[in-house]
Parts: C-alpha cells; sequence; structure tokens
C-alpha cells in the first residue's frame, strides 16, 4: 500500500500527497545536487591549484543555498573545505 498524506485546506478541500512519489523525487534531486555540485567543486579547486591561484591547502569558505518554489523555502548553509 502506498504512503499517502493527507490535509484539509480552505474547508471541505482534501489534498492527498503521495508520499512514495514526493521521497523519490526528493531523493533524486538531492542526488543530482549532490553529484554535480562535488564534480564543480572539485573542477574549481583543481584549476585554482594549477593556476597557482591556490596552495592546496587552504580552507575555502562554502555556502550553499536551497530555494523551493510554490513553498517560499530559502535554506542556507554554511562550512569550510578543507584542501590539506
Amino acid at each position: 500500500m502506498q504512503s499517502r498524506y493527507q490535509c484539509m485546506i480552505e474547508g471541505n478541500q482534501e489534498v492527498i500527497m503521495n508520499e512514495d512519489v514526493f521521497n523519490t523525487s526528493l531523493r533524486k534531486f538531492l542526488k543530482k545536487v549532490g553529484v554535480t555540485s562535488q564534480r564543480e567543486i572539485e573542477k574549481a579547486v583543481r584549476d585554482a591549484v594549477e593556476s597557482g591561484r591556490l596552495k592546496g591547502n587552504e580552507k575555502l569558505p562554502a555556502k550553499m543555498v536551497l530555494t523551493l518554489g510554490g513553498v517560499s523555502l530559502t535554506h542556507e548553509i554554511t562550512d569550510e573545505i578543507e584542501l590539506g
């Protein structure tokens, strides 16, 4: 049986969200974000080290901003990426 999330919106209008579809779609999106972000960061850092802009032992400030339309979500994560 599929998981469903039910809620009441504006009177008697019932909205049913399929949790399985939502979770699968969310995981697919997050995997894509993770894989592509890692690839882009690695490329940028390697290029900077090769060109001499970085030595290879720095700690670089990193920030990721996630936005989700339709629900006015903005979530920011900051951290450091250590090179060596």
